[in-house]
C-alpha cells in the first residue's frame, strides 16, 4: 500500500510542478511585455525584468491554489486514462485512501504557500514596487504617483516610501474642527527615530485670520502613530501583504475611526486560502471519479479551467459585495470554499 501511496503522491506533485511552471512561465511573458508598455524616466527593460523578478514570488502564491487544483486533476486524469486507477481500486484500495494520498502534495502546497505569502513576497513585493516608483520618477526626488493617508485631523501624502523606511516627498495638512486648512507642511524627507520622525528640508505653512506665517527649517520633529512598518503597508495592494501585517493595519485604521474593510476582506481571504485550496483539490480529485472519469485529457484540463474560474470570479464578486452591502467579509470569503468541498464530498459519496 505504501508503494501505491508513494506512487500516486508522485504523480500528483509531478501535475502540480509542471502545471506551476507552465501558468508562471506564460505569466511572466505577458507581464514582461505589459511592464515593457510602462516604461518612463529611469524605468527601462533592465528594471523591467528587476521588478518581475522581484515580484515572482508573488505571482508563485497567486498560483500555487491553481496549480494544486490543475496538478490534481491532470495528475489523477493521467492515472484514470491508463486505467491506472481501475487496478488501483481493483486491489482493495478504497476512494479515500486515493482521495488521502493525493491529498497530501496539496499539504505541501499549503504549508509553502503560507511561507512565501507571509515572509517571502511581501517583502519583495514591497521592494519592486518602491523600485518602480523612484525609478518612474525620473531621478527619484519624487515619484509620479503618491500614497494618501488620515490620521485623525491630519491628511498626509507621501510621494514614495522606500523599504529602508525612508519617505520621500511628504505632505502634511491639518484641518481644525470646522474642516479649514490650518497649517500645511512639506519636506523633501523623512526618516524614523524610534518614537517619532524627523522631517529633513521641511517648510510649514501656518494660515490663520491675519494671515499665513510660513517657517522653513532643515530638520523639524513629528510625532505620529505611523512606524514604517504600518507605511510600508500603503505600497502593496491588501492581498500582496502577510497575515499580521494585514491584521496590524486594519486595526490601527479602526483606531483611526477609518474603514477597514479592504483589510479585513484580504486578511480573511488569506487565512481561508489553506480551505480553499483544499477544498478545490478535492472538488478535482471528485471530478476524476465521477463526471470526468472517461474523457480525453484535454475536455478534463477544460473542465478545470472553467471550474478554476468559476471559483476565482464567485470570491471576486462576493469580495467587493460584502463591502458594499455590509456583510462579512468572512461570509464571502467561506461561502465558495463550503460550495467547492460539499459538491466534492457529494460527487465522491457517488463515486464510491
Amino acid at each position: 500500500m505504501r508503494l501505491l501511496d508513494r506512487y500516486i503522491i508522485r504523480t500528483v506533485t509531478a501535475a502540480i510542478v509542471l502545471v506551476l511552471m507552465v501558468v508562471l512561465a506564460l505569466d511572466l511573458v505577458f507581464g514582461f511585455i505589459a511592464e515593457l508598455d510602462d516604461t518612463r524616466g529611469n524605468y527601462q527593460a533592465v528594471e523591467a525584468l528587476l521588478y518581475m523578478l522581484y515580484t515572482l514570488p508573488r505571482r508563485l502564491y497567486d498560483f500555487l491554489p491553481l496549480a494544486a487544483f490543475m496538478g490534481a486533476l491532470v495528475g489523477l486524469g493521467q492515472l484514470a486514462n491508463s486505467s491506472e486507477l481501475v487496478v488501483i481500486r481493483a486491489a482493495g484500495v478504497s476512494v479515500g485512501r486515493i482521495v488521502w494520498s493525493a491529498m497530501k502534495p496539496t499539504l505541501a502546497v499549503v504549508l509553502v504557500g503560507l511561507l512565501v505569502g507571509d515572509y517571502v513576497a511581501p517583502v519583495t513585493e514591497r521592494i519592486a514596487q518602491s523600485n518602480k516608483t523612484i525609478a518612474r520618477g525620473g531621478d527619484g526626488a519624487a515619484a509620479a504617483t503618491g500614497f494618501w493617508h488620515r490620521e485623525e485631523d491630519v491628511f498626509m501624502r507621501f510621494d514614495t516610501v522606500r523599504p529602508s523606511g525612508e519617505l520621500l516627498g511628504v505632505s502634511l495638512f491639518r484641518f481644525d474642527d470646522d474642516h479649514w486648512l490650518e497649517e500645511a507642511t512639506y519636506a523633501e524627507s523623512a526618516s524614523f527615530q524610534g518614537d517619532h520622525w524627523i522631517l529633513h528640508e521641511a517648510a510649514v505653512s501656518r494660515l490663520s485670520k491675519e494671515g499665513i506665517e510660513q517657517q522653513h527649517t532643515t530638520d523639524l520633529r513629528w510625532d505620529t502613530e505611523l512606524s514604517p512598518d504600518v507605511l510600508s503597508v500603503l505600497i502593496v495592494r491588501p492581498e500582496h501583504l502577510p497575515i499580521s501585517g494585514l491584521f496590524t493595519y486594519a486595526r490601527y485604521m479602526e483606531g483611526q475611526n477609518l474603514s477597514a474593510n479592504d483589510y479585513w476582506l484580504a486578511f480573511w481571504k488569506k487565512v481561508m486560502q489553506p480551505l480553499g485550496t483544499g477544498a478545490m483539490v478535492l472538488l478535482a480529485i471528485s471530478f476524476v471519479f465521477g463526471p470526468l472519469r472517461s474523457v480525453t485529457m484535454g475536455f478534463r484540463i477544460f473542465v478545470g479551467i472553467i471550474a478554476g474560474l468559476a471559483f476565482k470570479y464567485t470570491q471576486d464578486l462576493l469580495g467587493p459585495m460584502s463591502l458594499v452591502y455590509g456583510f462579512s467579509p468572512v461570509l464571502a470569503t467561506l461561502v465558495p470554499i463550503v460550495a467547492a468541498g460539499a459538491l466534492g464530498a457529494w460527487l465522491l459519496r457517488r463515486a464510491g
